[in-house]
């Protein structure tokens, strides 16, 4: 009985899976979390598989795609306080328990732990389907920067009660790993974050978008892409670049997003240059039309920025938290801060804007770094945990009935 059970899943690995893959946010909202998402699903229909996605609807006229083997399920969502361009989904669990019982996928997978994807992991845990989470948000970090420090242990509890629910969850790196196993997490794996080398790349430098800042050939330019939010702990960049700009006056600043501390940061910083939200190519030309990346924020489960700005040839500083600490190499490849020295970031800042600091070095050594980052090869290592997933879950479900077999024999 156990050889058959075995040869049947093999054969089940053989073939595609159907995925259900639940999420809050996705393109074009721009975030990191959304962008991974895109990235691994577009990695898994390479791969073969069938997804499923459901989502909040993002607008009027969102209508939900309906492929050969990708479809959209949009539910109702609300938009989140103080990030009105993101949804948060409503309870769907019904709803949910509908879809699956008559299209069960193999397994689930929920990005956000909002309403809809606990009514996700309530309606897959009581359909029996395998289901993996990810950890991709400090929210109870975030907390204290909307002066609502008094939720940081509530939602501790609600994460950490939502994740050890699933089968396992998934986090980008060991440090963090760590992190949430001292704080009674349980069964976390890493899954490390890939980088799309090609659209970010040295060469998408642009002169005429240099030229449209008012930066000469030889002047540099220290770039800041992300959320313009509190959590970003802009302050410490702000006064980074003030630092660095008594030292050098030739340097420019350069804001790539938008957020609630845009107007703020355009009054303490008037001659910088503020070029809202760029995706796509648009990004990665401003990526590699920079100099040096400031990234100053301690409140990230990973850091995408930062990889993107090391593909795209820039002299990165960042606290040695996240990607930063997985990735550079403090005097190689960027400038690690230390996340208990806030003065060190502006000491680093002002190295990198000596006229004698050797910024190509950092700058060819980020670059060679992501070089090995793949997104297939992350995506692959995504597909071995489903299918360790499956494994696991079906061996399981096989045994059970063997015990309560024999506890019958018993009894008998």
């Amino acid at each position: 009985m156990t050889v058959l059970f075995e040869e049947n899943l093999n054969n089940d690995l053989n073939h595609a899976l159907k995925i259900a893959i639940v999420t809050e946010t996705y393109p074009p909202e721009v975030n990191g979390v959304a962008s991974t998402v895109a990235r691994f699903i577009n990695g898994l229909l390479e791969l073969g598989h069938d997804i499923t996605l459901v989502r909040p609807r993002q607008g009027l006229k969102d209508s939900p795609k309906s492929e050969s083997r990708f479809r959209e399920v949009l539910t109702l969502g609300i938009p989140i306080p103080g990030y009105s361009s993101l949804k948060i989904g409503i309870p769907q669990k019904n709803r949910l328990l509908k879809k699956w019982s008559s299209d069960r996928p193999n397994l689930v997978h929920i990005v956000t732990e909002g309403p809809l994807g606990r009514s996700a992991l309530e309606a897959a845990k009581k359909l029996g389907i395998p289901v993996c989470s990810d950890f991709r948000t400090n929210f109870d970090a975030y907390s204290a920067h909307y002066g609502l420090s008094w939720l940081k242990s509530p939602i501790q509890r609600y994460m950490r009660y939502f994740h050890n629910k699933s089968n396992f969850t998934m986090v980008p790196t060991q440090a963090l790993k760590n992190q949430l196993l001292s704080q009674g997490f349980e069964r976390i794996r890493v899954l490390a974050r890939g980088i799309d080398t090609q659209l970010f790349h040295p060469s998408k430098r642009c002169q005429d978008l240099r030229g449209s800042w008012g930066v000469r050939e030889h002047e540099k330019v220290v770039l800041y892409v992300g959320r313009l939010a509190s959590e970003k702990n802009l302050q410490m960049t702000l006064d980074a670049f003030k630092a660095m700009s008594q030292q050098n006056p030739n340097l420019k600043m350069v804001w790539v997003g938008d957020g609630p501390q845009r107007g703020a940061l355009e009054l303490s910083c008037p001659n910088s240059i503020f070029t809202g939200v760029q995706v796509d190519h648009s990004l990665a030309a401003h990526y590699a039309s920079g100099d040096i990346f400031l990234f100053s924020s301690l409140s990230e489960t990973f850091g995408n920025v930062t990889l993107e700005a090391m593909a795209s040839g820039l002299a990165v500083l960042a606290y040695d938290y996240a990607a930063a600490k997985q990735y550079i190499s403090h005097g190689e490849n960027g400038l690690l801060a230390n996340p208990e020295d806030a003065g060190s970031f502006i000491t680093h800042s002002l190295e990198m804007a000596r006229n004698d600091f050797d910024l190509e070095k950092l700058k060819i050594n980020a670059r060679k770094t992501t070089l090995d980052i793949s997104w297939n090869k992350i995506t692959k290592n995504l597909e071995d945990n489903y299918q360790d997933l499956i494994v696991n879950s079906s061996a399981e479900d096989a045994l059970s009935p063997s015990i309560n077999l024999s506890e019958m024999l018993i009894k008998q």
